[in-house]
C-alpha cells in the first residue's frame, strides 16, 4: 500500500472523492517528478547533450509541476477544485509534451523510455482525477 494512501486512510475526517483514485494520482505524480528529474540528469551525461536540451528543460518543467500538483492534492483540508482543476489540466499538458519529447529519444535512450512511460501514466492518472473533480 502506498503513503498516499496510508495517509489518506487515517486522515481524521471524511473524504467526498475516491481515496483510491486520489492516491494513485498522487502515486503517478510522484513517480512522473521522480522519473523526470532522473532523466533530464541521464540527459546532461549523454554524449549528445546538445539534442537533449529541449527533453531536458521539458522533463524540468514537468518534475516540477508534478511536484506542485502532488503537494496541492495531497492537502485535504479545504479541497477547492478552482485550484486543484488547473494544476491537474496543466499535469495533463506538461506530460503529454514530455512524454512526446521523451518518446523521440526513447529508441536511443532507455531512460527517455522509462520517463515516456511515467509521463503517460501520470497523464492518464491525472485525466481521471480531473473527471471526478468536475
Amino acid at each position: 500500500m502506498s503513503y498516499a494512501m496510508q495517509l489518506l486512510d487515517s486522515y481524521p475526517r471524511t473524504i467526498s472523492l475516491d481515496a483510491t483514485l486520489l492516491a494513485s494520482t498522487i502515486d503517478a505524480l510522484n513517480d512522473c517528478a521522480q522519473a523526470c528529474t532522473a532523466d533530464a540528469d541521464d540527459d546532461l551525461s549523454e554524449p549528445d547533450v546538445a539534442e537533449m536540451v529541449k527533453c531536458i528543460r521539458l522533463c524540468l518543467d514537468c518534475a516540477d509541476i508534478c511536484t506542485t500538483t502532488s503537494s496541492v492534492t495531497s492537502r485535504r483540508t479545504d479541497f477547492d477544485p478552482r485550484v486543484t482543476m488547473p494544476l491537474l489540466e496543466a499535469c495533463i499538458a506538461i506530460c503529454r509534451s514530455c512524454g512526446d519529447e521523451c518518446q523521440r529519444h526513447a529508441p536511443m535512450h532507455a531512460h527517455c523510455r522509462v520517463c515516456t512511460e511515467a509521463c503517460r501514466r501520470c497523464e492518464e492518472a491525472c485525466g481521471e482525477f480531473l473527471m471526478i473533480t468536475n
